[in-house]
């Protein structure tokens, strides 16, 4: 049971920190540069073809693994703190609305 509700908990925040990251996107104060990556980070999960073809066994699932959440860190390192605060806070009023 304990690895389940760990895992209802990861779900939980992953999808909090997309709704995050969707408000990122569309905030005026958010530098292209950060969308770029942002918008990589979702496109190279949305391609249906991979850098490393995924019947290649352990490397291919990596690939998503390693390469989406390198893309976000870089646009997070853009994001000035103060719209990624904004924007957190927005998704717990919403959440606790």
């Amino acid at each position: 049971m304990l690895m389940i509700e760990k895992l209802k908990a990861l779900s939980k925040h992953l999808k909090q920190e997309f709704e995050v990251y969707r408000l990122v996107l569309k905030h005026p104060k958010t530098p292209w540069v950060a969308k770029v990556f942002l918008g990589l980070a979702v496109g190279y999960l949305l391609l249906p073809f991979d850098l490393i073809p995924d019947f290649i066994p352990v490397l291919g699932q990596l690939d998503e693994v390693v390469i989406i959440p390198i893309l976000v860190y870089i646009a997070l390192l853009f994001i000035p703190k103060m719209v990624i605060e904004s924007c957190r806070a927005q998704v717990q009023a919403q959440k606790q609305a």
